[in-house]
């Protein structure tokens, strides 16, 4: 069972940067498609960021391109979201999920999600 466990996540003012990090628990994770994703309150949850599962093919959300870095540590398994120029739009719960699939924008896709890390950006 990989586990995947979020963290960087805080209280940042609009036009700053936050890097989250996600640490995945078995090295099945460098050979899977991974993501970030994020739920506003009383919103659905939402794909920002994906890369494939060799690194070739990343994807964002229009919000977030631009502004928004996805990258992987193969040797620590680790996954990272650089997020810089912060609005508070981007204020969520941003978690990292891991597909079995090549790659995919659907949160249907994905099997293993981490416990989220919160966001906050004022304005």
């Amino acid at each position: 069972q990989i586990q995947l466990v979020e963290s960087g996540g805080g209280l940042v003012q609009a036009g700053d940067s936050l890097r989250l990090s996600c640490a995945a628990s078995e090295r099945t994770f460098s050979s899977n498609a991974v993501g970030w994703f994020r739920q506003a309150p009383g919103k659905e949850r939402e794909f920002v960021a994906g890369i494939g599962r060799t690194d070739v093919k990343t994807s964002y959300s229009e919000s977030v391109k631009g502004r928004f870095t996805i990258s992987r540590d193969h040797a620590k398994n680790m996954l990272y979201l650089q997020m810089n120029s912060l609005k508070p739009e981007d204020t969520a719960v941003y978690y990292c999920a891991l597909t079995i699939t090549y790659f995919s924008e659907r949160i249907s896709d994905y099997s293993y999600w981490g416990q989220g890390t919160q966001v906050t950006v004022s304005s």
